[in-house]
């Protein structure tokens, strides 16, 4: 299995478009238009009108869009929304209790591949208390604006203390079974070198929460027959490629070190053996970067944009967009565009500076438009399409007080 080439380490002030690594904090994010926004970077023109589809949000965490329009929306410290016709609803009834303090809460959402037919959605949430808490995946049906059959499929183990690093986002793989990212726990991140702990994993499912045949270390004594990939810290960001099946991931470091990784099962990320970053203290973690038998990311934000959501553009609304990924943007309040080729970043651009928004996911639509959700005490749904391109799943602007 060949190795990719040493990993691009992409500097905030040197990316194309970038204003410089810092962006100061602002109190309250301003409402936008709809803003109108043309770039050019290459060359390429880019012209976009960027739509406030939805206000008054309680810190957004992720959005699954639903066939025939509408969307699904965790707020990580409130509850599952349903959007629908330019109106947000309240609270859905039949969530499972969570874990709501720092990173922990209600995270991300995924529909069954055979939704249309079950309508099941799969709902990841921190599960437990302060002193005992675990990434734990809920299955639900969606029956109209009910939730009804709800039960939790997955626990991982073991059970850590404090609220922080629970990951966690959900893909299915092309035969159904699904990936589930697990983050270190923080205080714990050694663990993710051990096969015999789910912190610092992703792990492979099947569609009832159990880890199917042919996973990489269900034969190997001591393993937890889930683990798929291990050597992760905080993984915010997973997609498999429809055109391929290839899985990419991506994670916060600490201080600098955020990664992009493409995923093979069994195959060990480093996590905190190796590390592009340091620690809070400024103390290093690890005197390596690379190590044998570790496999390197395919890209390195350093100093870091804490990345959150991850979407692979395939639609015909911007052209010039097709085959790129994006990925939102906490600490520097951006959108990044980014383009890879033959396993190498060779093109980025940062989006969306003007909103000073923290972006929290990022969502391609069946329309060929990009959804966003924003992470704030009132945070947004927000829908970029092509300037003179009207929006089909909803009015242009809606608010929810």
């Amino acid at each position: 299995m060949p190795i990719p080439s040493r990993p691009l380490v992409l500097f905030a002030a040197l990316t194309a478009c970038s204003r410089g690594a810092g962006v100061p904090p602002v109190p309250e994010p301003p409402v936008p238009g709809p803003v109108e926004r043309s770039d050019s970077v290459r060359g390429t023109s880019l012209d976009y009108i960027v739509d406030t589809l939805a206000t008054g949000l309680q810190l957004p965490w992720s959005l699954a869009l639903l066939p025939g329009g509408g969307a699904l929306i965790t707020e990580k410290y409130g509850g599952l929304r349903l959007w629908r016709d330019g109106t947000l609803s309240p609270p859905l009834d039949g969530v499972p209790p969570a874990l709501k303090s720092e990173d922990s809460g209600l995270l991300d959402l995924a529909l069954d591949p055979r939704f249309e037919e079950n309508r099941l959605v799969y709902l990841s949430f921190a599960e437990g208390t302060a002193e005992a808490n675990r990434t734990a995946l809920f299955r639900f049906r969606l029956d109209g604006d009910r939730l009804t059959d709800g039960r939790v499929i997955f626990r991982a183990a073991p059970d850590k203390k404090g609220p922080a690093h629970p990951g966690s986002r959900i893909a299915f793989l092309p035969d159904e079974t699904l990936l589930l990212s697990i983050g270190d726990g923080y205080d714990y991140r050694e663990q993710a070198q051990d096969l015999g702990s789910g912190l610092g994993k992703l792990v492979r499912l099947d569609r009832e929460g159990r880890p199917p045949p042919g996973n990489p270390f269900d034969e190997r004594p001591g393993s937890r027959p889930e683990i798929y990939t291990y050597g992760h810290r905080n993984p915010q960001g997973l997609l498999v490629d429809p055109r391929d099946g290839t899985v990419w991931e991506h994670e916060h470091g600490p201080r600098g070190g955020d990664e992009i990784n493409r995923i093979r099962a069994g195959f060990n990320y480093g996590w905190p053996r190796t590390s592009h970053g340091v620690d809070y203290s400024g103390e290093l973690i690890s005197k390596e970067q690379t190590a044998r038998g570790i496999e390197p990311p395919v890209a390195v934000w350093v100093p870091s944009i804490a990345p959150s959501g991850f979407a692979l553009y395939l639609g015909d609304a911007f052209p010039a967009w097709r085959g790129d990924f994006f990925v939102g943007g906490l600490a520097e309040r951006s959108l990044r565009r980014i383009r890879i080729r033959g396993g190498e970043v060779v093109l980025q651009e940062v989006l969306l500076r003007e909103l000073r928004a923290r972006i929290r996911d990022v969502r391609a639509g069946p329309d060929g438009f990009l959804y966003l959700l924003t992470d704030d005490a009132r945070g947004m749904l927000l829908r970029l399409r092509p300037r003179g391109r009207a929006g089909i799943t909803a009015p242009p602007r809606s608010s929810v007080p």
